[in-house]
């Protein structure tokens, strides 16, 4: 088991590569070009500025047992397609019953934006988001140790 980030912009990094170094899980962090990223534990991949890029080499690293970080939904498709557990920087589990109707509300958030439309703004994080990703990437590893034992 690793745990992949979509590293850009991702607020919740400090706490991954914290409770991976206590487990001794691999941290691989995917960035690109206008980001500079060292932890001094993670192993971080550094793509070209591209509208995909950096979720194209996540899910060219991504393997069987893998944890994906990701606030990108169709990152988070890609990665249940593949069989990987995923959840984003604010504790929310991606998984089939869920991922459809994310998928929809983004495309519905595009439409409306398309349009001259305006939708929500982003909100100040707050200390209780980083708790339930806390809580819920524990979750995600002590699940994936049972299924490798």
């Amino acid at each position: 088991m690793r745990i992949l980030v979509d590293a850009d912009a991702c607020p919740v990094r400090t706490i991954i590569v914290r409770e991976a170094r206590n487990r001794k899980v691999p941290v691989l962090l995917v960035c690109d070009t206008s980001h500079r990223l060292e932890d001094g534990y993670s192993q971080v991949f550094t793509v070209d500025k591209g509208a995909d890029s950096a979720d194209l080499k996540l899910m060219a690293l991504a393997q069987p047992g893998d944890i994906i970080v990701t606030q990108d939904y169709g990152v988070a498709a890609m990665a249940l397609g593949k069989g990987l557990r995923a959840l984003n920087q604010n504790g929310l589990v991606y998984t089939a019953d869920n991922i459809d109707q994310l998928l929809f509300e983004r495309f519905l958030g595009k439409k409306v934006r398309r349009s001259g439309g305006r939708t929500q703004t982003m909100k100040k994080r707050r200390p209780e988001e980083d708790r339930a990703f806390e809580s819920a990437l524990r979750r995600l590893m002590e699940e994936a140790y049972g299924s490798d034992q």
